[in-house]
């Protein structure tokens, strides 16, 4: 059979490889081709139709506000009019308590009783002590936030999140949280109102008629004679850049997750082996057809007795539609026949502590050899899709330039 060539060999079309192949086709650049694994492009951020309304099979996922230059190229696919925004309402149950998030900026909103245990329980954290930041995230959190939010709160939800990976999490990735400070905890208190770095998707955008999958859909539609689905990559030749002894390209980008190739040819056997060490955890999104009473567009729920650890209110940022969708860790999800869910393999990579140093050595060997990692999975970070999108138009822009 002959092996088909081309300038840029994408594998995946998720937002990575879909924002790559897009921005080089805005450049005028056409040599390409993407490969895809299932029947329809979108990746994490497909959408479904389920009981009349759109349902996003991979979890939460919202366009994020803060990246103009990753909104203004989306919207060329998608027009800002067919997109309402939203700001950020969302939750965390805490015993009798459905409190604002972040925890700590909203402690105000319970008992002046509990205000006070919450305030003394931060006061004497290592963080307001001015100890050494450890580099454990367990450690981390008990370090900054006190005793009393890490048992109440970011212990239980994190270990139902990450289950026992939970102990190998580093805490370089903690850009991604709130940053409060106790001084702006006890402001919080004494003002009635959250102080501090808010969290991501403070303000976001989501489509008025469709689920955000409808996004991908569209920029799908703009290079389908360069897509090839129902696609499984499985072997790279690092000698050769070919993919599936049939493809291949002067430059590969992957943005499907590492751990998935069965066949890493003229790759050294250590770098294999760091490959192995890169986690991820599942989960299963499942959907209940009850509408709540919240106003909440999710809700957390620390509690070991409850399965799923969040669940997303769908009705409240999905015009006409009504229900809403749990998210579980597959290690502690309950298979119902009665009810629709869908399990992602992949869909959180896991921080742990030794995984910047294997990650940076894996990738910087494959560029040397012009094959890119790109995305979330790509480069195994736990990016948005608008920081995604901005890396992929980025990286195209550099390899135009």
């Amino acid at each position: 059979m002959d092996k088909r060539k081309c300038k840029y060999l994408i594998l995946g079309a998720g937002p990575a490889g879909l924002s790559f192949a897009n921005r080089l086709l805005e450049q005028g650049e056409s040599d390409f081709l993407v490969l895809e694994k299932e029947k329809e492009a979108g990746g994490l951020c497909r959408s479904m139709h389920v009981d009349e309304s759109p349902l996003d099979i991979g979890g939460g996922h919202f366009l994020d506000v803060r990246s103009k230059k990753a909104d203004d190229f989306l919207f060329r696919f998608m027009p800002k009019e067919e997109w309402d925004s939203y700001e950020r309402d969302s939750r965390i149950q805490i015993g009798d308590d459905l409190i604002g998030h972040p925890l700590e900026a909203n402690i105000w909103q319970m008992s002046l009783e509990k205000q006070v245990a919450y305030l003394k329980s931060i006061a004497v954290a290592g963080c307001s002590l001015g100890m050494p930041v450890p580099k454990e995230f367990v450690k981390w959190i008990y370090w900054k936030l006190g005793d009393r939010i890490a048992e109440d709160y970011m212990i239980p939800y994190n270990r139902k999140m990450f289950g026992e990976e939970l102990e190998r999490l580093g805490t370089y990735w903690l850009n991604k949280l709130p940053n409060v400070s106790f001084e702006e905890t006890l402001l919080s208190c004494l003002t009635k109102k959250a102080h501090g770095t808010q969290p991501g998707h403070a303000r976001f955008y989501y489509p008025k008629k469709y689920g955000y999958g409808e996004l991908w859909k569209r920029m799908a539609e703009k290079i389908k004679d360069r897509i090839l689905y129902s696609t499984d990559v499985r072997v790279i030749d690092f000698t050769a850049n070919m993919v599936n002894n049939s493809f291949q390209g002067e430059v590969i980008i992957n943005t499907i997750p590492w751990t998935e190739f069965q066949e890493l040819s003229g790759m050294p056997e250590y770098l294999k082996e760091k490959i192995k060490t890169l986690k991820y955890s599942s989960v299963v999104i499942e959907y209940i057809p009850e509408k709540l009473a919240a106003q909440a567009h999710w809700i957390y729920y620390p509690q070991k007795e409850i399965p799923y650890h969040r669940i997303l209110v769908r009705h409240n940022f999905c015009p006409g539609s009504k229900g809403y969708w749990t998210e579980t860790n597959k290690e502690r999800s309950i298979k119902r026949e009665d009810r629709f869910s869908y399990e992602n393999k992949y869909a959180y990579p896991l921080n742990t502590v030794e995984k910047p140093e294997n990650i940076k050595e894996i990738l910087e060997w494959c560029r040397e050899r012009n094959v890119y990692g790109l995305g979330r999975w790509g480069e195994w970070e736990h990016y948005n899709s608008d920081v995604v999108v901005e890396r992929a138009m980025d990286l195209a822009d550099l390899m135009q330039g």
